[in-house]
């Protein structure tokens, strides 16, 4: 892709200073410029960069006042931050979006196909499968039968969909995920035979799945994602869980069976949920906690192992922290006294 400098201030509503013909191919952090590349400028500790950058055109914001002469183009707008994320969005539309059916993907007769999708080399959808108008199945995915695939969901290379999975519109599902595996039930009463996981999972709208994620399939009924859900990677769904709406999981997160997660709650990395347990919508959990009880409070915080309110958390620790201090006093108290 090759864009000129005055291409991209007309696109951003900017106000040009410099060469307005400097073309453009590709994109770099201020400190990293090179020719052809643009940057941004909008934490005023990179300031230096501006002087110094070998980028070609930097956007920056229209109240930036220079102590000295820059090289680089410039892009003044209101919003730096803003303007830059824009060209990224713009630029990964760009990048993916990828169009045909591969010679090597395979197809299954039954399945209804939208229109404008992508499979890539090696892709498999199964029996019946529906998929939705520009979906994007990248190379060597597996979409099991009976499964669902909603409009402008982007499946990327090796996301395994086990069979009778459901997902939504305007989904993403990163490399290494594996949707609908079985849940984890054996019967230790009768020599640990395996129970029998015939649900599904069902994932709703505007979902965005991060790599090598598991989400395991319900023994009965459906394990279930809410939309707007946002996973990092490494994430562990056990089966049955519910996730209530716009719930953020960062990396390492892991849920047993049967729990249900609010609306809106964020958990920071390797938080861990016992199961058969319900965490109340707003609820923040701190890294590496792990809720072992319900949360019934909206909007509370929780730190620790087993975790309770952040605040009385951190009054314990002061308290932990001072307990070998402690000892030693009632050590030093006992032998005064003879004891």
């Amino acid at each position: 892709m090759e864009f000129t400098a005055k291409q991209i201030s007309d696109l951003l509503n900017g106000q040009i200073e410099g060469n307005a013909d400097v073309k453009i191919t590709k994109l770099s952090k201020i400190e990293e410029g090179t020719p052809g590349s643009i940057s941004f400028l909008a934490n005023p500790k990179y300031t230096q960069y501006i002087y110094s950058t070998e980028a070609s055109l930097v956007i920056v914001n229209k109240d930036l006042v220079l102590t000295a002469p820059v090289a680089a183009t410039l892009v003044r707008v209101d919003s730096a931050e803003t303007a830059f994320a824009k060209l990224l969005e713009m630029y990964n539309q760009v990048k993916l979006n990828k169009r045909g059916i591969s010679k090597h993907a395979f197809i299954s007769e039954s399945a209804s196909v939208g229109d404008n999708i992508y499979a890539g080399e090696f892709a498999v959808v199964g029996d019946n499968v529906k998929i939705g108008n520009n979906v994007k199945i990248y190379p060597q995915v597996f979409v099991g039968d009976n499964s669902v695939i909603g409009d402008n969901t982007t499946l990327f290379a090796g996301v395994k969909i086990y069979s009778e999975t459901q997902i939504g519109k305007d989904c993403i599902i990163h490399s290494g995920t594996v949707i609908g595996s079985d849940g984890f039930r054996f019967n230790p009463q009768n020599d640990n035979q395996k129970v029998p996981q015939i649900g599904n999972v069902i994932i709703e709208d505007n979902v965005e799945i991060g790599a090598n994620c598991t989400i395991d399939r319900a023994t009965l009924g459906s394990t279930i994602l809410r939309k707007g859900v946002k996973f990092d990677n490494l994430i562990h769904i056990a089966h049955n869980v519910e996730i209530g709406e716009n719930t953020y999981i960062a990396a390492q997160g892991v849920i047993a069976g049967s729990s249900k997660i609010g609306k809106n709650c964020m958990f920071s990395g390797q938080v861990g949920i016992v199961g058969h347990v319900t965490i109340a919508d707003n609820t923040i959990i701190t890294a590496q906690s792990g809720i072992s009880k319900s949360i019934v409070k909206k909007g509370e915080v929780y730190m620790g192992s087993p975790a309770f309110e952040a605040g009385k958390y951190r009054k314990a620790y002061i308290h932990f922290r001072n307990l070998d201090a402690l000892v030693q006093r009632v050590d030093k108290i006992e032998k005064e006294n003879g004891k």
